[in-house]
C-alpha cells in the first residue's frame, strides 16, 4: 500500500534530482531516505529510480508514480483544508513563489490575508520567473506572482494584478539637476547596480536598453535589490527599481527617485495558479484578497 509520505519523498526527489538534497528537504538522513525508496521498490515489485554513481532519473513506472503522486498530494492537502474550513476556521499553509520585483506587493497581499484568516501560514519564496513556472507544475508552490508573459497559459490560470513600471533610485549628486524624470539614455550613462541576468527583471531592462541601442554601465549585479539600494544611498551607483517597491519602502534618506521616460515602459504582473479540480481553500482565500485589493 502506498503512503502519502512515500509520494512526498518521490516528488521531492523529482524536484531536486539529487538524493542528498531531497533527503534534507524531507528532514531525513540520506541513508534513511534511500532505504525508504528501496523498501518501496521491494513492496511494489519494480524499480522506481535509475541509479548509478548519482541519481540518473526515474524509470517509466517511477515517472508515472511521480506524476500521479503530485495530484494525490494536492488532493490530500485540499481535503485537509476543506475539513478545517468545515469546522469554521481556515487553516493550513500557502506557499507563494514571487519574482523579486513583486515581493513588496506580495507582502501587502499576505498582510490582508492574515487579517482575514489569521490561522493561515503564508510562505513567500522569492525566486526567478522560470523557477515559479517549474515549481507550480511540480506542486511545490500553490501560487505565483510573476510576469504574465513568462508563464505558459496551458494548465495555469493567470489573473492580472498590476503593471510594473520603473524608476531610477540615486543620490542627487550622482544625477545632478533633474526635473523628476530621467530618460533611459541618461540612465545608461550612470554606474548601475542591477539584478543578475538569471532574473526576468534584468532581461526586461536589457531588452529596453537594447531596443534603443543603449549599452548601460553595469558596475554591480546581485540576485536581490538590497545591495543596490544600500550602495545607491551611499552615492556609489544608481539602480532601477519597480515603482511598487519604491512606494512600499517610502522615502529613503540620501536618495531621490526619478521616473524613467522616453519611452515609458511597463510589464504586466499576474497571479498564477494551477488549474485543479478542487482548489485549495488557501488559494481561494488569496483570490478573495486579490479581488478586494484590486477594487
Amino acid at each position: 500500500m502506498l503512503e502519502l509520505r512515500d509520494l512526498q519523498l518521490l516528488t521531492s526527489l523529482a524536484r531536486h534530482q539529487h538524493f542528498a538534497k531531497a533527503a534534507e528537504d524531507c528532514g531525513m538522513s540520506q541513508p534513511a531516505f534511500s532505504m525508504r525508496i528501496r523498501n518501496l521498490e521491494d513492496r511494489l515489485g519494480f524499480s522506481i529510480v535509475r541509479r548509478g554513481n548519482r541519481f540518473l532519473g526515474f524509470t517509466g513506472e517511477g515517472e508515472l508514480l511521480v506524476t500521479r503522486g503530485r495530484g494525490l498530494l494536492e488532493e490530500a492537502k485540499a481535503l485537509e483544508q476543506e475539513l478545517a474550513a468545515a469546522r469554521g476556521q481556515l487553516t493550513g499553509t500557502l506557499d507563494l513563489g514571487v519574482v523579486p520585483t513583486a515581493a513588496s506587493f506580495a507582502a501587502r497581499l499576505v498582510t490582508r490575508l492574515r487579517q482575514a484568516h489569521p490561522h493561515v501560514l503564508a510562505r513567500i519564496n522569492v525566486m526567478s520567473s522560470t523557477a515559479i513556472q517549474q515549481r507550480l507544475l511540480e506542486g511545490a508552490i500553490d501560487a505565483g506572482l510573476t510576469y504574465r508573459d513568462s508563464i505558459e497559459q496551458s494548465l495555469v490560470v493567470r489573473e492580472p494584478l498590476y503593471e510594473e513600471r520603473y524608476v531610477l533610485l540615486a543620490a542627487p549628486a550622482l544625477v545632478g539637476e533633474n526635473d523628476g524624470d530621467i530618460t533611459w539614455s541618461e540612465a545608461a550613462q550612470l554606474p548601475l547596480g542591477l539584478l543578475d541576468q538569471s532574473m526576468q527583471n534584468r532581461r526586461i531592462l536589457d531588452w529596453i536598453f537594447a531596443e534603443q541601442d543603449l549599452k548601460p554601465t553595469v558596475v554591480m549585479e546581485s540576485n536581490g535589490f538590497m545591495s543596490s539600494i544600500v550602495m545607491a544611498r551611499e552615492g556609489q551607483l544608481a539602480t532601477i527599481l519597480p515603482e511598487a517597491l519604491v512606494e512600499a519602502l517610502g522615502p529613503l534618506e540620501g536618495t531621490c527617485t526619478f521616473r524613467l521616460v522616453a519611452p515609458d515602459q511597463s510589464r504586466p504582473i499576474c497571479l498564477a495558479t494551477m488549474q485543479r479540480q478542487a482548489d485549495l481553500s488557501t488559494v481561494r482565500a488569496l483570490r478573495g484578497v486579490v479581488d478586494g485589493f484590486m477594487r
